[in-house]
């Protein structure tokens, strides 16, 4: 296994963008390299690393906020002249400092990709591809999704330019036919590696995020260990930093990981803080620029066998803690002056400003929705307020303390208040919560930081009506369907919107062309969804009749609120019901068995103390008190599972005959008699007999 430390913090700028930090190239592979990175106040910082202390070499004037920065030069020549996004503009400079290069794409949007490659450069602001040469239009492409990162394979092994696109419907586009091998990172968590071929893509190899950690934000590959072979460095949103080596089959194989205090927005492997010893180097959102070393640290034995540092450690150890007086001294200082200004009578409070990294995402594993918040300074506490029903799940990594407030839907309208008090120094706090399809409303988020004054920011997230689906790029043909159709006097663009408005991960600008087919699964239960529109029309195929139901409702709404008169017809297929109910079968029998194992536990613990020991249980017995603390984990992991399933065949059910005109709310009671002693056959049977 490769051993590495955290050798230093470097240095410490702006909140951070993704891969906004690289490293200038050196002409000697062991020659300490210089640090280029961007933040959000606009400005480009480049230092080297000489006796374990940063040295500025350049610091670019404040502006508008970097959201890239990308090495560049002319092929075949060192890349070492440093590019950076800002807004819709890109600018240029040499290592030493000098801008060369100041360009105005002229774009409605913003910069949030660039690549640079010898003269060409290629920019993405939200849909928009562009490709300029010597700042010339060159080439455009309107992508079918926002595009998140943009660059090229290799032109000394292609021969040509060939452009990849990663956009946000899980689609590499490739814009001209390649032959190079391609590594991608996911939003949730996986890594895997795809050959561009002219036949087609080829998939080497994916690893799935097993183990649940963050997001990929940032990747590179660089020969840490120093066997000739590139490892592949990656940083995920949780703070994970993690080393791939290639087995003797090119399958990837952790050699080391990390876990840093924020999420790692930049990742670059080389040569910084000692000639000679090679560093995974990462830049973190608050601004940290860090660094883990292959150097060995030594450490002296002392008296009785006591560890000691070494005489270099104990130096930085000491210039660090000089340092922190210092900075708690100027802290003092100036919230005295601040005190003393805020007392006078001309005194005007200034609300500080503070940045909030968020992100809100469907997670395909648990079918729930992850909230991530992350802020540039302390968070106090933070307040979750949902206008509809949501179940908070456990999340392991969460340290903050949870309290709930009593909440009157019918009054107010809140169905959840609850409070995250955090713990000294926690800018980042995960949440999980899962919804339930059919209720759509907001998730507000009130963050308050440990600043004074005391201020708040609000971030809102919507919960969809068919909040639990996700986009796929094919389903299932064979099953049994339903369908929707509705026609009237809508546009392209209103349909399109009115699907933006039920179903989650559709892009909200209206697609190019007459008409649109988008696929969606159910994370929950694996049904699936076909939804095609165009102006005038639009058909809905489910093989779960409630989600026929939701859209039926919920579009029916939307038209009356803009006083269009819609045409519904729906074909039920009578299949499609027992198909779905088998769907639902597994899961309900394992949280059925789960929950009654939960119930035995404390009795078979009380008998396992009253005899001494457990010899006497039959294996099934002792299996559960083996299992005692797994057990537990998972149920409290999943609260109300077993109830959202119960509300899932309810709604089956009554969505069934409410499409024949029938109304049998009267028989709920009897289904929940039979839901109470399960069995698949009989609760067949009620459904068809009912």
């Amino acid at each position: 296994n490769l051993l590495m430390v955290m050798s230093s913090l470097f240095s410490q700028v702006g909140v951070t963008s993704q891969k906004t930090m690289k490293l200038l190239p050196t002409v000697g592979r062991k020659a300490t390299q210089k640090v280029a990175v961007a933040d959000h106040d606009g400005v480009v910082t480049c230092f080297g690393m000489k006796k374990g202390e940063a040295v500025p070499v350049f610091k670019s004037l404040p502006g508008q906020k970097i959201s890239r920065l990308e090495l560049g030069g002319a092929l075949g020549t060192p890349q070492e002249k440093i590019f950076v996004s800002s807004g819709s503009e890109v600018r240029g400079y040499t290592k030493k400092g000098k801008q060369f290069l100041t360009f105005e794409a002229n774009l409605t949007e913003s910069i949030n990709a660039m690549h640079v490659l010898g003269a060409d450069l290629f920019v993405c602001a939200s849909y928009i591809y562009n490709h300029y040469c010597d700042c010339k239009d060159q080439d455009y492409f309107l992508s079918g999704d926002k595009i998140n990162d943009v660059l090229c394979l290799p032109v000394e092994t292609v021969g040509r330019i060939v452009p990849i696109l990663a956009c946000q419907d899980r689609v590499l586009r490739v814009l001209q036919v390649g032959g190079e091998e391609v590594l991608y990172g996911t939003a949730d968590g996986k890594l895997g590696l795809v050959q561009i071929t002219k036949s087609g893509p080829i998939t080497s190899w994916e690893l799935d995020n097993e183990k649940k950690k963050g997001g990929v934000l940032c990747v590179d590959t660089f020969d840490i260990v120093g066997d000739g072979v590139k490892d592949i460095l990656v940083g995920r949103d949780d703070g994970t930093v993690e080393v791939y080596g290639l087995d003797s089959s090119n399958e990837p194989t952790l050699r080391f990981e990390n876990v840093l205090s924020e999420s790692v927005t930049s990742i670059q492997g080389g040569c910084v803080g000692k000639e000679m010893y090679d560093e995974v180097l990462a830049t973190t959102y608050t601004g940290w620029v860090s660094g883990l070393t292959t150097e060995p640290q030594q450490m002296v034995a002392g008296p009785g066998d006591e560890i000691k540092m070494s005489r270099e450690t104990q130096g930085k150890v000491a210039a660090l803690r000089a340092e922190l007086e210092q900075l708690q001294v100027k802290v003092l200082q100036g919230r005295e002056k601040y005190q003393q200004s805020s007392q006078s009578s001309t005194a005007v409070s200034a609300v500080p400003v503070f940045s909030i990294n968020d992100k809100f995402t469907l997670c395909q594993d648990d079918a729930s929705y992850s909230l991530t918040l992350e802020v540039q300074t302390a968070i106090d506490n933070l307040l979750l307020q949902s206008d509809v029903p949501i179940d908070l799940l456990d999340v392991e990594k969460n340290s903050a303390v949870v309290s709930f407030s009593e909440c009157d839907s019918e009054s107010n309208g809140n169905f959840l208040l609850a409070t995250y008090r955090c713990q000294a120094n926690t800018t980042r706090l995960e949440l999980k919560v899962r919804s339930i399809e059919g209720q759509y409303g907001t998730l507000q988020a009130y963050v308050t930081p440990r600043l004074q004054p005391k201020t708040c920011q609000v971030r809102q997230y919507q919960i969809k009506p068919l909040s639990l689906h996700q986009r796929t790029h094919a389903i299932d043909q064979e099953r049994p369907m339903n369908t929707l159709r509705l026609t009237g006097q809508f546009s392209f663009a209103e349909i399109h919107s009115w699907v933006v408005f039920c179903l989650p991960e559709v892009p909200e600008k209206t697609p190019a062309g007459d008409s649109i087919t988008f696929y969606f699964q159910n994370t929950f239960l694996g049904t699936q969804l076909e939804a095609t529109y165009c102006k005038g029309e639009a058909n809905f195929k489910s093989d779960n009749i409630s989600t026929i139901s939701i859209l039926k409702d919920v579009l029916s709404k939307e038209a009356t609120k803009r006083k269009i008169n819609l045409n519904t017809s729906y074909e039920v297929n009578e299949d499609s019901v027992s198909h779905t109910l088998r769907m639902i079968h597994p899961k309900l029998e394992y949280q059925l068995i789960l929950a009654k194992k939960v119930q035995l536990i404390d009795a078979l613990k009380e008998l396992q103390v009253h005899e001494g020991n457990a010899d006497f249980l039959i294996p099934e017995y002792r299996s559960i008190l083996d299992e005692s603390a797994q057990l537990l984990e998972e149920y409290k992991k999943q609260p109300a599972h077993l109830e959202r399933l119960y509300g899932m065949i309810t709604d089956l059910f009554i969505d069934k005959f409410k499409f024949k005109g029938q109304n049998v709310k009267t028989k709920v009671s009897q289904l929940l008699a039979i839901l109470n002693n399960y069995e698949l056959d009989s609760l067949m049977e009620f459904f068809s007999e009912a």
